[in-house]
């Protein structure tokens, strides 16, 4: 079951449901009552050769009623290096599902970035199966403003074998939008790393949604692997729902996760207000603070000084 079969088919009991797990806290079927018209399903392969570097931009742009079915291959080659920067938006009731292949070859390296900036009416489903090759390098931060319904998924196939994984997340939602970052990461060899830290800021009803899952497979000894969670709730009525997991079957491995949930730190506030801030200034300066670490963890200048400049959008527009 998934979005883009029950666009194709019109049928909507392929919508995903509470029923199953993952989908508890994003649950399309009980949401969507009619499927709009499909549009033709966009289909395309981008390629870095072996030894060569690229950057590459792709824009998913939905548009009011309509079905949106995007199916993306990426291949990066042996020792090849890619930035790719993926921008997400939508107008009306759009909705839209986005598949990406991706296969990173021997000590590869990729940074994928991703924007989000639906509307509030959009439904998007964005999902990318990652198969990374030994030594190969990911660098992963998806930031993301919400919708009707956005859930950015990311499912990696880690070899070990001296490979490593960061993926990050960074959540900016007010109003009623809601946004999930979903992850699996199975490690089936041994000495991988992944890093992953996720950030959430929520205000008015919004609901912001982490599910992060580590596995360690049987003989993937000396996988070191750590996850972090932290979210801001800025009203009474946001929501945030976490879910961290690790699920280990191997011995001699470094695991760990955290995750915290509360308000900006009061003292903090009366300093800045003792300094003459003003409140909402004093509110956004700490807030912008709070979030700095996943942004300065992208390697990409360019890409890092987007992610500032959108920052600072979402926060201004929240005030």
């Amino acid at each position: 079951m998934s979005l883009a079969s029950a666009i194709e088919t019109g049928d909507l009991t392929q919508l995903p449901s509470r029923r199953d797990e993952d989908w508890r806290w994003t649950d399309l079927r009980a949401l969507v009552r009619t499927l709009p018209q499909a549009a033709p399903v966009r289909t395309e392969s981008l390629v870095v050769p072996p030894g060569e570097s690229q950057t590459a931009e792709l824009h998913f742009d939905s548009l009011h009623a309509v079905g949106h079915i995007s199916r993306i291959a990426i291949e990066v080659g042996d020792g090849a290096r890619l930035v790719l920067i993926e921008h997400y938006s939508g107008t009306g009731d759009s909705l839209a599902d986005v598949e990406l292949a991706i296969s990173l070859g021997v000590k590869s390296s990729l940074e994928r970035i991703v924007f989000t900036d639906d509307n509030d009416d959009g439904i998007l489903v964005s999902r990318a199966d990652v198969v990374i090759a030994p030594g190969a390098v990911m660098a992963q931060t998806v930031l993301v403003s919400g919708g009707r319904r956005q859930r950015i998924e990311t499912q990696v196939i880690h070899p070990g074998a001296g490979a490593k994984v960061r993926l990050d997340g960074l959540y900016l939602l007010d109003g009623k939008r809601h946004a999930d970052i979903t992850t699996v990461v199975t490690h089936g060899g041994v000495d991988g790393l992944t890093d992953q830290l996720a950030k959430s800021v929520v205000r008015d009803q919004a609901r912001a949604v982490f599910q992060g899952r580590i596995v360690v497979s049987p003989g993937a000894d000396r996988t070191e692997a750590r996850m972090a969670h932290h979210a801001l709730v800025l009203s009474d009525r946001a929501e945030v729902d976490a879910k961290p997991e690790l699920e280990i079957y191997a011995d001699d491995v470094v695991c760990a996760h955290g995750n915290t949930v509360g308000a900006l730190d009061e003292d903090a506030m009366f300093y800045a207000r003792q300094r003459g801030i003003p409140e909402d200034e004093a509110r956004a300066m700490l807030t912008q603070a709070f979030v700095a670490q996943v942004v300065d963890r992208i390697e990409n200048e360019p890409a890092r000084e987007a992610a500032r400049a959108w920052v600072a959008s979402r926060l201004g527009a929240a005030e």
